[in-house]
């Protein structure tokens, strides 16, 4: 039965955040928990930087030129981050919530769903691809770790970023992989309003797995 969190705090973090550095604070944070720590919600940018998750395979990477490379320990393949793109760093203790991965991916996706739809947006999620997907085009990408029962890493939508470095990998290990963004498809896009509303839709969404707002 889900415990509820002592709190569920969220973070937005202003200019754009070293990958490395950032990726460092989720695992010292995750590795510093205990069961009464808060949960945290960070809502970020980062410069731009190409991603190998674990499973990542160097031949996705196809041209990375002058961007950097980092190889981390989420799941997944190859991706893009960068400004424009929000990105929403979810540090959930699983095991009090009462959930397992595959849900807790599936709240993720469907809070991007949800807000996307509150532009006019039509997204949607798919069985055999992790992310959120407009007529194919995959708009939000997902990529986790956990650890003794905790997970950090989270989401990205793109919202107004720059999708030429895409063009560089096979996104998410899947050759030929469109990509869109909001400010193609309802503009114009307003990150900071985007990030606001999706914070709300996180923490209503763990809200009800017994985690209250704060």
């Amino acid at each position: 039965m889900p415990v509820p969190s002592p709190t569920l705090i969220l973070r937005r973090l202003s200019g754009l955040q070293d990958y490395q550095a950032t990726w460092e604070a989720m695992r010292a944070f995750t590795a510093a928990r205990d069961a009464a720590t808060p949960d945290e919600i960070w809502l970020l940018e980062h410069p731009p930087v190409f991603t190998l998750g674990q499973a990542g395979r160097p031949e996705h990477l196809l041209d990375p030129g002058t961007i950097p490379v980092i190889r981390t320990d989420r799941g997944g393949q190859v991706t893009y981050h960068g400004p424009g793109q929000l990105i929403a760093y979810v540090l959930f203790d699983l095991h009090r919530g009462g959930i397992g991965v595959k849900r807790l991916v599936q709240l993720l996706e469907q809070a991007v769903i949800d807000l996307l739809a509150t532009r006019g947006i039509v997204a949607v999620a798919r069985a055999d691809a992790p992310g959120v997907y407009v007529d194919g085009a995959k708009i939000a990408s997902l990529g986790l770790r956990v650890r003794q029962g905790c997970s950090y890493h989270g989401l990205a939508l793109n919202v107004d970023l720059d999708l030429e470095p895409f063009g560089r990998i096979n996104p998410c290990g899947y050759p030929g992989l469109a990509v869109t963004r909001v400010a193609d498809l309802r503009p114009p896009a307003d990150l900071g309003a985007l990030a606001a509303e999706l914070g709300c839709g996180l923490r209503s969404a763990l809200a009800a797995l017994g985690a209250p707002r704060a």
